[in-house]
């Protein structure tokens, strides 16, 4: 698709997410909300991708946002990866990502030839980390390379600074505590707690280091938070990097209608209306939503323990179950137990993904058990709903902390252990029924002795009313998106570095 000359003034920002639906979709809405200020932006796809998202970037289309979805055929039979394989989330095994980020790093050339065919030159990339070869292509075309990490502020800091300063190998095993250095305020973790991207594994260093060559040359860095709720760590950061930033969250606040909060996935086994009525028939903040992200690959017998926890604290609650390579064992025992039914007057099951934005901004929510992936944590900020911590691998213990010990706008269900994908079985049951049922009670019981509960709520909610600060006009969101077009505007081709 070639853009009309009369845009040729236009900046025009090409989008590359990583094809992973928790990385797709706040580059989705990223992509929207760049749109909004008068930016072209093409955003990459495959086919199979491109059908989750074609609906809310159509109906923007049709209000006149210029938005192109750039589909590009992903090359999953050539590397050898199982039919129609597209995305991260749907890899059968660990042992194929090797094959998956081979089938990413071919998407190169048919982008490049895409973009030397358009009348419109590009004016910048914005690329998950993951894609570092945008930095070939960014340099290619004279452009500057900005790196989006689908993370937040604090835990790249205290990342970064753990590497920088190498103060894990001080301990002695995995479960002592230390200090991480050099951060505005004092955190204190253990090896355990930290993404497996710090303590090098082995299995995918050439990747990671691959994606921290290409960082280096990153002309800077956008992401999804805001200032007001993470200032001092942003200003660290960007003094770490020596990189500019720009905050422009929170990117799901651009969905502000019920169809644009119900698309934004696309991939539920629930439709609108039965959605929608069946939270309307709660009483108003009764009901506990329990989401373990994309990426979850808990055992059944964990997910039993779940379950069964959420039928015995005895509060309406909404489950989304992913479908994974055991989801029938899990399955099995739903119907076995006949779950559903013992559950029909107080339960909701969603298999597949869920419309967690519609769902988060219903009146009728109370609490959140996440797993703290950051566009989880985010999106229960934006909803002013307290949180139950539940957090497995990756940052997402590091979320943790800013959620309960930072921000304190939850409580941990009190794992200790990292579930890393592939080491599920050897790991087993993490946390048990009833350890489960004593932080929903926790948080969801009326009592009067409870002081502390309170608080969070309270905070919660104040914190939710930061974020929708942030993204409303002259907001921080807003300003720093038309700080961050007008820079790449004035850009100009460094004399001794190309980006």
């Amino acid at each position: 698709m070639s853009f009309p000359l009369s845009m040729t003034k236009k900046p025009h920002f090409v989008l590359v997410p990583l094809l992973a639906q928790g990385h797709m979709i706040p580059m989705i809405d990223m992509a929207r909300l760049l749109a909004k200020q008068g930016v072209v932006v093409s955003l990459v796809t495959t086919p199979l991708n491109a059908s989750r998202s074609a609906s809310n970037i159509k109906q923007d289309q049709t209000n006149g946002l210029l938005i192109n979805l750039v589909v590009i055929p992903f090359p999953w039979q050539e590397v050898g990866l199982p039919s129609r394989c597209e995305n991260l989330d749907s890899l059968p095994s660990r042992d194929l990502i090797h094959k998956f980020y081979h089938a990413l790093d071919l998407m190169q050339n048919p982008l490049e030839e895409y973009l030397e065919k358009q009348k419109l030159p590009p004016s910048c990339i914005i690329s998950d980390r993951y894609m570092y070869w945008t930095s070939e292509t960014a340099q290619k075309f004279n452009i500057p390379r900005i790196v989006f990490h689908g993370t937040g502020a604090f835990a790249l800091l205290c990342s970064h600074n753990v590497k920088l300063h190498n103060a894990h190998v001080s301990v002695a095993s995995n479960s002592e505590v230390f200090e991480i250095p050099e951060m505005p305020l004092r955190v204190d973790v253990s090896r355990m707690q930290l993404p497996s991207a710090v303590i090098a594994s082995g299995n995918l260093d050439d990747i990671r280091a691959r994606v921290e060559k290409a960082e280096s040359s990153a002309y800077g860095v956008v992401m999804n938070t805001f200032d007001d709720l993470e200032r001092s760590c942003i200003d660290a950061y960007q003094e770490k990097i020596k990189k500019k930033v720009w905050c422009i969250g929170p990117v799901s606040m651009c969905n502000k209608e019920t169809l644009d909060k119900f698309t934004r996935g696309n991939n539920s086994s629930i439709n609108e209306k039965q959605c929608i009525e069946w939270l309307d028939s709660m009483k108003p903040k009764s009901v506990l939503y329990v989401c373990l992200g994309s990426q979850c690959r808990l055992i059944p017998s964990q997910l039993f323990e779940l379950g069964l926890a959420l039928e015995a604290s005895n509060h309406p609650f909404i489950w989304v179950i992913n479908r994974r390579e055991r989801f029938k064992e899990l399955e099995k025992w739903l119907v076995d137990e006949n779950f559903e039914e013992r559950n029909k007057r107080k339960g909701l099951l969603i298999i597949g993904w869920a419309p967690q934005v519609l769902i988060l901004s219903h009146p009728s929510i109370k609490g959140f058990l996440t797993h703290c992936g950051w566009n989880s944590v985010i999106e229960g900020i934006c909803s002013g709903v307290p949180m139950i911590t539940w957090p497995m691998f990756s940052e997402q213990f590091l979320n943790e902390i800013l959620i309960v010990k930072i921000l304190k706008i939850g409580i941990s269900v009190g794992v200790r252990v990292q579930v890393r994908w592939g080491e599920e079985e050897k790991v087993g049951v993490v946390i048990r029924k009833h350890e489960i049922k004593k932080s929903i009670k926790r948080l969801m019981d009326e009592r009067i002795d409870e002081e502390e509960e309170e608080e969070i709520r309270k905070r919660a909610q104040e914190v939710g009313g930061l974020a929708r600060k942030a993204i409303g006009e002259g907001g921080s969101a807003e300003v720093n998106i038309k700080l961050l077009i007008q820079d790449i505007i004035n850009f100009r081709i460094p004399s001794q570095q190309s980006f």
